[in-house]
C-alpha cells in the first residue's frame, strides 16, 4: 500500500489590503507615541478602548415584518471628561470603524482642549431607505439599549452620518422619559428650542473655513484666486462650499454619494445646494459635467476638501492628486499608507482630528449652555468657535516646527500628550 502527499507549494500572492480605520489610527498613534517618548504603561492605556457595547436592535418595518439590526457604542477614553462622539446610521458600520472614530474623538477633543473624552456609536442599517417611523423606532430602541452607559456626565452622543437634529431629539426624549425628567444635556446637535445651540449645524463647516484660511496663510495662497474641490455634499460639504462661496472662493467641483459635478469656471453654489435640498441628489443639475468620485479627487485644484467618508485617499490614488492643500472634513478620509505619498508630493494636509473639530467644539458649547440654562446668540458661538480652532491650528503648526513632523503627526502628538498628562495626573484607581 502506498500513499502520496502533495508537494509543498508557495502560498498565493495576495495584494495587501489598505489598513482598516482602526489600524490606520494605531499606526499614526504608534509614531506619535514614539516621538513623545510615551512610557509603556501609558501607551497600553491610551491605545485600548475603555468600553465596547454591542447591541441587537429589533425593528418592526412598516409592512409588519421584523428584522434585527446590529449597533455599537464604543467609549475610547474618559480621562479629560465625559465621552463625546456621534452616532451614525450606515450599512457599512462595523465595530472596527466605530473603534477608530471613538479614538479620533479622544484626540480631537484634546487638540482643541475641551473637557471631553472620545466615543462613537453606530447602527448598521440603510437609513436612506427607511421611513421616518422606522428611523424613530430604531433610534428609540438603540437609545434604550445603550442608556446605561450614556448621560450628560458620562457619554454625550451627537449627530453623524445619516443622523440629524430629529434623531437627537428622539434620543433626548427617550432618555428623559426613563429618567422621569427632561435631560437636554444627554445629547448635542438638538433642534433649537429643545436645548440646541445656535450655530451647531454649521459648526464643522465653519471650523473648516478657519482651517482653510490658516492653511492658505501658511502656504501663501491667495484665496481670491484659489480653485477648490469639495468631496461630499452632506451637511459638512454643503456648508463649507457655501461659506467659501460667500467670501468669493471659486468651487470648481462638488460630489454626492453617486458622483461629482465639475465646472472649471466655478459652480453656482447656492443653486447646487438648492437643487440638493429639493432633490436629494446632484442628478439633473444642468450646470457642469458629471464625473466619478475617484475622478473628482484627482482634479487639478488648489484646495481639496474630502468631506465624505473614510479611506477615500489611499496608496492607490494618493500619487494622482493634483492639489496643494488637503483639509479633511470627513473622519479618516486618508489611509495611513497614503501619508508618506502626500508628504513626498509636498501636499499640505490639515488632518481630520484637527480640521473637523468644529463640531465637537460647538457640541461642547451646547453642553455648557444646557447645563447653565442660558443660551448664546449665533455670532457669539461663531466667534468662540473661530478663536478655539485658530488656537488649535497654531499650536499644531508650532509642534510641526519644534518636532520636524507633518501636521498629522503633530496633531496626534498634541492630542496624545494632553490625554497622557490627564491620565498621569489622575493616577490609576485603585
Amino acid at each position: 500500500m502506498s500513499s502520496t502527499t502533495d508537494a509543498p507549494t508557495d502560498p498565493p500572492i495576495v495584494e495587501a489590503p489598505e489598513h482598516t480605520p482602526f489600524s490606520s489610527m494605531l499606526q499614526r498613534f504608534d509614531r506619535a507615541a514614539e516621538l513623545l517618548g510615551l512610557d509603556d504603561g501609558l501607551y497600553r492605556i491610551l491605545k485600548e478602548p475603555e468600553r465596547e457595547l454591542k447591541v441587537a436592535i429589533p425593528l418592526q418595518r412598516d409592512d409588519g415584518s421584523l428584522e434585527v439590526l446590529s449597533g455599537w457604542r464604543v467609549q475610547h477614553n474618559s480621562a479629560m471628561g465625559p465621552c463625546k462622539g456621534g452616532i451614525r446610521y450606515s450599512p457599512h458600520v462595523d465595530v472596527d470603524e466605530v473603534r477608530a472614530l471613538a479614538a479620533w474623538m479622544t484626540w480631537k477633543s484634546a487638540i482643541v482642549n475641551v473637557p471631553f473624552g472620545g466615543a462613537k456609536g453606530g447602527v448598521c442599517c440603510n437609513a436612506r431607505e427607511m421611513s421616518i417611523k422606522e428611523l424613530e423606532r430604531v433610534t428609540r430602541r438603540y437609545t434604550i439599549a445603550i442608556m446605561d452607559i450614556i448621560g450628560p456626565d458620562r457619554d454625550v452622543p451627537a449627530p453623524d452620518m445619516y443622523t440629524n437634529e430629529q434623531v437627537m431629539a428622539w434620543i433626548m426624549d427617550t432618555y428623559s422619559m426613563h429618567q422621569r425628567h427632561t435631560v437636554t444635556g444627554v445629547v448635542t446637535g438638538k433642534p433649537w428650542g429643545l436645548g440646541g445651540s445656535m450655530g451647531r449645524r454649521e459648526a464643522t463647516g465653519r471650523g473648516l473655513l478657519t482651517m482653510v484660511r490658516e492653511a492658505s496663510l501658511v502656504k501663501e495662497l491667495d484665496l481670491a484666486n484659489a480653485r477648490v474641490v469639495v468631496q461630499g455634499a452632506g451637511n459638512v460639504g454643503a456648508t463649507i462650499a457655501t461659506l467659501l462661496d460667500e467670501i468669493g472662493v471659486k468651487i470648481i467641483a462638488i460630489s454626492d454619494i453617486d458622483g461629482g459635478l465639475v465646472n472649471t469656471g466655478g459652480l453656482d453654489v447656492p443653486a447646487v445646494v438648492a437643487h440638493l435640498d429639493k432633490n436629494g441628489s446632484l442628478d439633473g443639475f444642468a450646470e457642469g459635467e458629471r464625473c466619478s468620485n475617484d475622478e473628482l479627487l484627482e482634479l487639478e485644484c488648489d484646495i481639496l476638501l474630502p468631506c465624505a467618508t473614510e479611506n477615500q485617499i489611499t496608496s492607490r490614488n494618493a500619487d494622482k492628486l493634483r492639489c496643494k492643500i488637503i483639509v479633511e472634513g470627513a473622519n479618516g478620509p486618508t489611509s495611513a499608507n497614503a501619508d508618506d505619498i502626500l508628504d513626498a508630493n509636498d501636499i499640505f494636509v490639515i488632518p481630520d482630528i484637527l480640521a473637523n473639530a468644529g463640531g465637537v467644539v460647538v457640541s461642547y458649547f451646547e453642553w455648557v449652555q444646557d447645563r447653565m440654562g442660558y443660551f448664546w446668540d449665533e455670532r457669539d458661538v461663531n466667534n468662540r468657535l473661530h478663536r478655539l480652532m485658530q488656537k488649535a491650528f497654531r499650536r499644531v503648526l508650532d509642534r510641526t516646527k519644534s518636532s520636524a513632523v507633518n501636521m498629522r503627526t503633530a496633531a496626534y502628538m498634541e492630542g496624545i500628550d494632553r490625554v497622557a498628562y490627564f491620565t498621569k495626573m489622575r493616577g490609576i484607581y485603585p
